[in-house]
């Protein structure tokens, strides 16, 4: 650990490693401010399973965001420091109930601070979930992603990847899944092998790409992390499990989405296919809900690049400051 970061940490008001129980199993999170009475942002991260930019190991590693928040950093279980096989009896509402206990478990420690919920793809579904159980303790939500139905199989998907350059044989099995009701993860994997190597959907390839090295090497070199926490980011308990994938593939949040009571900012990547841009757009214009906002960031897919981490921040700023204001 270099010595800025260690400066950084030593700073920090608040930033240490904490155990709670959630779903009744002991897990590891990281809080990281500058300031005992900063707004509070929970990291739900994607995947599921994968805990990038934003996890334990990340003390120190993003000073942007501590002096404006404390960040808590979670590994959602199974993955990075709290990694466990996640067999197929474990759900969605199994990990979105270890949130709303996370959330509880905040309010206590910091019961006058606005508490906000920070998600990406995989994580604002557990981010909608939570604000719709919990509107009385989740002051505001801002999303990178935000999943609402037809997670890869939807319109838009497919007529990019039939419009690509994804080889004939290929696209003949994308024609032939079009027709189908029930999707496979060797569906799924073929839709986002082609994805990545043929759309701009994962990663916009004209656009600045987050830097990966650096991160990495902060986690390595992280005070809360070992090595195999860091492999547990990549290859880790979810690894074999189908159970929430197969319910993620037939989720619907439109009626929670059109319940929220709490300002929810959805930020999209201008060419994100996985969670349709396009649908996202559609939804949040059409669903009557003015608690729902929406961003589309140019040059971005669905998964940021630096840009799109320093509109994050700066949406999020913008957030809290209207939650302070709607206070006083």
């Amino acid at each position: 650990m270099n010595k800025r970061r260690r400066e950084i940490i030593a700073a920090n008001e608040v930033s240490e490693l904490r155990t709670y129980l959630l779903g009744g199993y002991e897990q590891k999170v990281a809080l990281d401010g500058k300031s005992k009475d900063l707004p509070i942002g929970l990291c739900l991260h994607g995947g599921p399973g994968s805990p990038i930019p934003f996890s334990v190991g990340c003390r120190g590693m993003f000073p942007e965001f501590t002096e404006r928040f404390i960040m808590v950093y979670w590994d959602q279980f199974g993955c990075g420091i709290n990694n466990h096989k996640i067999d197929d009896s474990f759900s969605i509402d199994t990990f979105v109930d270890m949130t709303t206990e996370l959330i509880a478990e905040l309010k206590k420690e910091f019961p006058n601070n606005i508490l906000i919920l920070l998600g990406v793809s995989w994580g604002s579904v557990l981010a909608a979930e939570a604000a719709a159980r919990m509107p009385d303790k989740v002051d505001g939500v801002l999303i990178y992603g935000q999943v609402i139905m037809n997670l890869f199989f939807n319109d838009e998907c497919f007529g990019t990847l039939q419009s690509s350059a994804v080889p004939a044989k290929t696209k003949e099995r994308i024609g032939l899944l079009q027709q189908k009701e029930n999707y496979t993860l060797d569906d799924i994997q073929l839709f986002a092998k082609c994805i990545r190597k043929y759309t701009d959907g994962y990663q916009n390839k004209s656009g600045e790409k987050l830097p990966m090295g650096p991160i990495i090497r902060g986690l390595l070199t992280s005070p809360d992390y070992s090595v195999k926490d860091v492999t547990a980011i990549v290859k880790n308990g979810f690894m074999k499990n189908k159970s929430i994938w197969n319910e993620l593939l037939q989720i619907d949040l439109r009626d929670t989405l059109r319940g929220i009571r709490v300002p929810y900012r959805i930020i999209q990547g201008s060419t994100d296919i996985v969670t349709s841009t396009k649908s996202v757009t559609e939804f949040v214009e059409q669903c009557g809900n003015e608690s729902l906002s929406l961003r589309v960031l140019p040059g971005n897919g669905h998964m940021t690049g630096p840009n799109g981490m320093n509109e994050v921040l700066s949406e999020g700023v913008e957030l809290t400051e209207r939650i302070l204001a709607s206070r006083q």
